[in-house]
């Protein structure tokens, strides 16, 4: 109680004082914190509050006294060329003095603050008020920045411009008068005007005028007070960090994983931040699959047999999370290699992110080298194919995800029982809840026929995406196959088009009417029967070719070169095209039905196999 008695009265500080003590490395922020969060419109407000003298809520510092409690990191572009000592951890109002900082150094990398004066503005008309102003910066092909006039003083004042970082605290008299003497070198008058001496006057007092009017600005950004509160060097670490958090909570909400970097700062001394950053630099295909941050934790909870949801990655110890860390990056990367390897390539194809996790914790079971890498990768490819193929992750997802983890590792009837035997013992794999086909049976023709379009969020649309990428989903235009590069490039298109089923008001948007291609054109194209429309839409190689491209979509060349509809209309082109389009669906419904029972049992089925013989399982009457 006495330590928040102490902190409990705001004292004043200015910002000449906080940019001094920035500048000398004297502030320091926790490696915990969060880094720059504020957009340009945050960014611009805070400003126009500073040159408008207008009140802000007080910041919050932890007194160093030796020995700092936390890591600690510099404000973003505020690395001394000296370390000097410590004196505060800056635990809320980061955003506030990043934004004053970078601002005063005008150092953001795509865009300028400037200060609008309206009595110098010859064009805009922008406001009748000063104010701050952001523009946005890039550079062209050439490797020029644009906007040109940006860089210009003279320029900038036509407009009513200058730059904010003449409002920098400290000795600035050299910095402003250079940029009012080019701002305005145009209005010096030459000698031999005959209206020399009035034009110099109006010269002299422009100057005069605008210097005024800097300075007036810059004492008041020097002395406009920003105050804080202060927690007493002898503050534990705990108490400090409990504040933290609960400032941290009452505008902007700190997130899970913010909360856990403090929480593992504040138990084991070490910094999440700098741990996540090797891991995307080690294990860069993991950060493809969703956000690094949540696979982080799901991982960490699973790997202590805890729930991967808010409530597990809370409970978690923090010092066994850093301890798993290892494990934790290896998982990861053969999680995503793995996945990889079976044609999800990316977030955008994936069509669960809960099978994540599972997997990544699953390889701590799993040695690098040996027979035994073979099965347990087996069994975790039949866990991937059978969460993409069942309705396991449609409800209570995280709760399942650690049911099946748990079901996959039990010592008893986990994956050592399960791989003990030359094949899976089929009586162990249904007690993972996963593989239990009673409880969740695989997806037949008649559910693969009815999936949606594979672009939305979907399990099953994904999942008949990745089918196809898995054999390889050559283009139609280059025959390269589908990786995490080429799908880049690619596009969500129709095999048999949109335009002829809606005329004859049939839904277009199936997974198994979509092939994920590469276009040669972006040109609209009308009613066309399915062949000629890819005619007119890749560049077209002879048949042959095209119809082993097709294969490995698992799309039929027989069937799209019968499917003619010119001179058909109304009814006419409605029944034969219903008919001709529900055979295709059909058709490559069994076989992906074909290719998904064998992937759900861990097989890796060679493309020349799935189109050996017709399918006539899983609903197919």
């Amino acid at each position: 109680m006495s330590i928040m008695q102490q902190s409990s009265k705001a004292q004043d500080r200015t910002l000449g004082v906080w940019f001094q003590a920035i500048q000398q490395g004297q502030v320091k922020l926790p490696r915990f914190q969060r880094y720059e969060a504020w957009d340009r419109g945050r960014i611009t407000s805070f400003l126009n509050t500073i040159i408008n003298n207008l009140p802000v809520g007080v910041t919050l510092a932890l007194d160093v006294a030796g020995d700092e409690k936390f890591i600690s990191r510099y404000i973003v572009s505020a690395d001394p060329a000296e370390s000097g000592t410590v004196t505060q951890h800056l635990l809320d109002g980061q955003q506030r003095l990043t934004a004053f900082w970078r601002a005063m150094h005008n150092n953001y990398e795509f865009e300028d603050y400037f200060i609008y004066l309206p009595s110098f503005d010859q064009q805009w008309n922008h406001s009748e008020e000063i104010e701050v102003y952001c523009q946005g910066r890039w550079t062209n092909k050439k490797g020029s920045r644009r906007p040109v006039w940006a860089d210009h003083p003279a320029k900038c004042l036509e407009r009513g411009l200058f730059p904010i970082d003449l409002l920098c605290p400290g000795d600035k008299a050299t910095e402003v008068d250079k940029w009012v003497n080019k701002a305005t070198l145009h209005l010096e008058p030459n000698e031999d005007d005959p209206e020399a001496l009035k034009k110099y006057k109006v010269y002299t007092a422009t100057k005069e005028k605008l210097k005024q009017e800097i300075n007036t600005l810059r004492e008041r950004v020097t002395h406009f007070n920003l105050p804080y509160l202060s927690l007493p060097s002898n503050t534990p670490k705990d108490v400090a960090l409990q504040v933290f958090i609960n400032m941290n909570t009452n505008s902007k909400p700190l997130s899970l994983y913010d909360i856990i970097v403090a929480e593992v700062e504040s138990v084991a001394g070490k910094s999440l931040h700098d741990l996540e950053e090797h891991l995307v630099s080690k294990c860069p295909k993991a950060a493809r699959f969703g956000d690094v941050r949540n696979l982080i934790l799901a991982t960490s909870a699973l790997l202590q047999e805890k729930i991967p949801n808010n409530k597990g990655m809370v409970e978690m110890d923090k010092q066994v999370l850093l301890d798993n860390w290892v494990k934790l990056e290896q998982g990861l990367e053969r999680m995503a290699n793995l996945l990889e390897s079976q044609g999800v390539f990316d977030e955008a194809r994936l069509p669960t992110s809960n099978v994540l996790a599972v997997v990544a914790a699953a390889y701590e079971l799993v040695p690098e080298h040996g027979d035994f890498v073979a099965k347990a990768e087996k069994l975790l490819r039949a866990y991937l194919w059978s969460s993409f193929f069942t309705d396991r992750y449609e409800n209570s997802a995280a709760s399942r995800a650690y049911a099946d983890f748990i079901g996959v590792k039990d010592k008893h009837r986990g994956i050592k029982t399960i791989l003990s035997t030359p094949d899976f013992d089929e009586k162990a794999l249904s007690e993972v809840p996963v593989f239990n086909r009673k409880e969740h049976e695989l997806a037949d023709v008649d559910a693969l026929m009815v999936a949606g379009w594979p672009k939305k969020v979907g399990i099953e649309a994904r999942a008949i995406l990745a089918v196809s990428n898995f054999f390889g989903a050559h283009d139609f235009a280059d025959s390269k196959p589908a990786s995490f590069e080429s799908i880049q490039k690619r596009e969500y298109h129709h095999i048999f088009p949109d335009a002829l089923l809606s005329e004859a008001g049939i839904d277009s948007y199936y997974a198994l009417n979509c092939a994920l291609i590469t276009w040669k054109t972006n040109r609209i194209i009308g009613r066309k029967d399915p062949l000629d429309y890819l005619k007119e839409r890749v560049q077209w190689a002879d048949e042959l070719a095209v119809s082993n491209r097709l294969k490995t979509h698992l799309v039929s060349f027989d069937l799209l070169s019968k499917a003619h509809y010119q001179g058909l209309e109304g009814e006419a082109l409605k029944a034969k095209l219903d008919s001709d389009f529900r055979q295709f669906m059909r058709d490559r419904a069994q076989l992906v039905h074909k290719a998904v029972v064998r992937l759900a049992a861990g097989e890796q089925p060679s493309l020349d196999s799935i189109w050996a013989a017709p399918s006539q399982e899983g609903g197919d009457q």
